[in-house]
């Protein structure tokens, strides 16, 4: 960074009376306390804390930048050896602890166009300024020893000056810095704070993944399409880069043509369109056959249900059960009892004496958790961050909960209540990962259905138990998927994914949204209870939802490539497409896909291990025998892909070892269009 001109942003903090005292030693020499002021600013996508004396203030020929690499304009250098051995007398004096500090100074490197600075009075060179992302620890004053300060240390190990708060206390300054990292209690020194900025990154990366406004949207991709994509729209996604290559900001820069080197560059294993590329397996010339029909049925009803309950209350006939809610779902009053089975919170087998003591011990063990939380006191959670942290991050996700269902309509509404308790009650669960901005999408179908607040945290944690990978900080599920969908989408249609290559899409970050919460943003609520119930019988084969994706995709590859779609426009009609897209088609289609698969025999090994198909077979659900009498029959069309041949690309790494087998029915329907 230059020192050009006054730093412009938006204030988050601003405190006058912050003081640097330069000469520890002599506490009543009026020349040793410079007096400043503390900022802390917004500029584009960064956070800057800035302090510099008072008189200086509008100055900026003075501000030293900090940084780690060999263009920053600041030196950090050690003082005269003198000042760093005083004498052991001062050794327990509250002042003597910032003589160490004060054996780092801080000179100008001369700026290469030769006009350096020049200082008017020695205050110039307490200036200061630094990145957020540059913060490593804080570590604080004892408490009752005189005024409030704080010390910086920056991630290369760089201690700052201590700032001196006359007038007032640094805790509005510490509640600043929270709201863009986490800070959190070292193990070895109660004072000071650790900056974790990676979970807050991703929690906000996941806010505003939710809630960009498509029109919003375009505007700073027009502006900017390659920052815009990262930050805006795949928020989550340059989170991911972030993390693996840490700070370069030459990638920063890259136009939108070199888009698809950094991404490969960028995320180790996601090299999904590299032939080259070892460990992957190179296909061709897949003849995948025509698409047959499939057909759904009407929602299961309770009077099915109950025909499929023996005198103790177990069901029978587990698997024609499941194939029944894959074909057709269930009817609304059935999904609370349906769904606890389906999510594993019920066992299939047990009885109904064997589920009522099930829901009392987990009755036990959730009102335990919650009075775990409940029983914290604001002192007691002042002291611990990371819960601190978690509520407030459930109260502004919780605040901006999906109200299109009127169980979560108004402020106060007792739904809202219980969505908060239940995501605090996790943070007790599985405090390791704690809450992540998104899982309240999750939560709210599940509380909704259960109308009760135990079993809809136990379900909710069954739940998460299969997505918990999405919302881990390395996000190594999310990757994994990604890589799963380009190699099933490259067998479907090489051509569209060879068009979506060369508009730099090919990584299919635009489908990130759907994978991270299973499709909730994309789907009417009650559309969303549809598609979820049919997911969760694992039919008709493993990863069922990369096929829905692929279906999603086909509907739209027309449009795409017909208008010729570029970059920016591939991300706002997919960004766009959210509440539009028809539930039961995508259904049908993705069925389709899946049955097209299983007549291939030459279906390449890579994709049988991602749908969890061994020698190419797949469950396919029996039809209901009823069907014909019941109607409701929903004909899905034949396919719009139409790739004979094709290069197809599959990531070995991204293999599951043990893929389960389901056995295939004879009875499914087919048909085979002319």
């Amino acid at each position: 960074m230059a020192a050009a001109g006054v730093v412009s942003g938006k204030i988050i903090y601003e405190q006058e009376g912050v003081y640097i005292h330069s000469s520890c030693g002599k506490t009543n020499d009026q020349d040793s306390l410079i007096s400043g002021i503390l900022r802390v600013l917004e500029k584009d996508a960064d956070v800057i804390v800035d302090w510099r004396p008072l008189d200086e203030a509008l100055d900026s020929s003075s501000i030293l930048y900090a940084g780690k690499d060999s263009s920053s304009v600041v030196e950090w250098t050690h003082a005269p050896k003198e000042r760093a051995h005083r004498g052991s007398e001062h050794l327990n004096n509250y002042e003597a602890e910032w003589d160490m500090v004060n054996t780092v100074s801080f000179k100008k490197k001369p700026h290469t166009n030769g006009d350096a600075p020049s200082h008017r009075n020695g205050k110039s060179k307490w200036s200061f300024l630094f990145s957020l992302t540059d913060l490593k620890s804080i570590k604080q004053n004892k408490e009752g020893m005189g005024w409030s300060y704080l010390v910086f240390c920056l991630k290369d190990d760089v201690v700052l000056p201590a700032l001196h708060f006359h007038h007032g206390d640094s805790k509005l300054l510490i509640d600043s810095l929270e709201k863009y990292v986490i800070l959190y209690e070292s193990p070895q020194d109660k004072r000071t704070l650790l900056v974790n900025c990676q979970n807050k990154s991703l929690s906000q990366s996941f806010e505003n993944l939710l809630d960009e406004p498509a029109y919003g949207l375009i505007q700073k991709i027009k502006k900017d399409p390659y920052t815009a994509t990262m930050v805006g729209f795949s928020k989550v996604t340059n989170y991911i880069f972030d993390s693996l290559r840490g700070s370069d900001s030459s990638a920063h820069q890259r136009p939108p043509s070199e888009m698809a080197d950094f991404l490969s560059d960028a995320i180790p294993g996601l090299k999904i369109n590299q032939q080259e590329e070892p460990g992957f397996e190179v296909i061709t010339k897949i003849d995948l056959g025509e698409r047959p029909v499939v057909q759904r049925r009407e929602p299961v009803s309770l009077e099915e249900w109950t025909k499929n309950i023996d005198s103790e209350g177990r069901i029978l006939n587990v698997d024609h059960m499941k194939q029944m809610i894959f074909r057709g779902g269930l009817s609304h009053a059935l999904r609370k009892q349906a769904w606890k089975f389906l999510l594993g919170y019920f066992p299939w087998d047990s009885t109904k004496e064997e589920r009522t003591q099930l829901q009392k011990q987990k009755t036990d063990e959730y009102f335990r958790m919650k009075l775990q939380w409940k029983s914290v006191s604001e002192e007691q959670e002042k002291r611990n961050s990371r819960l601190r942290d978690y509520r407030s991050l459930i109260e502004k996700d919780v605040n901006r909960t999906d109200r299109t269902n009127k169980f979560y309509e108004g402020q106060d509404n007792p739904g809202l209540i219980l969505l908060h308790d239940i995501l605090m009650t996790y943070c007790m669960y599985d405090f390791d990962l704690g809450y992540v901005q998104g899982m309240s999408d999750l939560l709210s179908p599940l509380l909704y259905v259960m109308e009760n607040e135990v079993d809809a945290f136990w379900c909710f944690a069954s739940f998460m138990d299969q997505m918990h990978h999405n919302f881990e900080e390395q996000m190594q599920g999310m990757k994994t998927q990604l890589i799963q969908l380009s190699t099933l989408l490259r067998l479907l249609d090489s051509g569209f994914c060879s068009y979506l290559e060369s508009q730099d899409s090919g990584y299919l970050y635009f489908c990130f949204r759907w994978l991270l919460i299973r499709f909730k943003r994309e789907f009417s609520f009650l559309d969303i209870l549809r598609l979820w119930e049919v997911m969760w019988t694992e039919l008709p084969c493993k990863n069922f939802h990369l096929l829905l994706c692929c279906a999603i995709l086909e509907s739209e590859k027309q449009q795409i490539m017909e208008k010729h779609y570029g970059f920016n426009e591939i991300l706002k009609h997919i960004n766009e497409l959210s509440m539009k897209i028809d539930v039961e088609d995508v259904l049908c289609k993705a069925e389709a896909i899946s049955l097209q698969m299983v007549k291939c025999k030459e279906l390449p090994q890579a994709v049988c291990e991602i749908l969890g198909l061994p020698d190419s077979e797949v469950a396919t659900p029996d039809s209901d025998p009823d069907e014909d009498e019941n109607g409701g029959v929903t004909s899905c069309p034949p396919s719009a892909f139409q790739s004979n041949s094709l290069p197809a690309l599959a990531a070995s790494e991204a293999r599951d070892d043990s893929p389960t087998q389901i056995p295939a029915s004879p009875n499914v329907s087919r048909s085979t269009p002319a």
